[in-house]
């Protein structure tokens, strides 16, 4: 199975780790500022560190395919969660409608991931 062009996809991806990594430490940082930078150790690091190769070009640490979707399920779930839980509902509906974008645009990238050839 070849890998999917990933383009579109990765763009809607992209806003939405964005909106994890400012909104995330952003809400913990109530909690302590070690907890906002915890989160984004995990949010930037853990996707930077482990990959599934074939889908970067350098990968530190592979992983296989499922691991990444995990990872990026992950990223969505504290866009969603942390902009519902600081954010007014003006702005936390566009993260939700982006997030279900990126649902939505990443499936041949996902069964390219979770196929035998990912």
């Amino acid at each position: 199975m070849e890998r999917p062009d990933d383009r579109v996809p990765s763009a809607f991806r992209f806003a939405a780790e964005l909106v994890a990594w400012v909104a995330t430490p952003w809400a913990l940082a109530a909690y302590g500022w070690p907890l906002a930078v915890l989160s984004l150790v995990v949010l930037i690091g853990l996707p930077a560190v482990f990959a599934t190769p074939g889908d970067k070009q350098k990968v530190m640490v592979p992983v296989p395919g499922a691991v990444t979707v995990l990872l990026v399920l992950m990223q969505l779930a504290a866009a969603v969660v942390s902009a519902w839980w600081l954010w007014p509902l003006w702005a936390a509906v566009p993260v939700t409608v982006l997030a279900l974008a990126v649902l939505v645009t990443e499936r041949p990238r996902w069964r390219w991931l979770l196929s035998p050839a990912g």
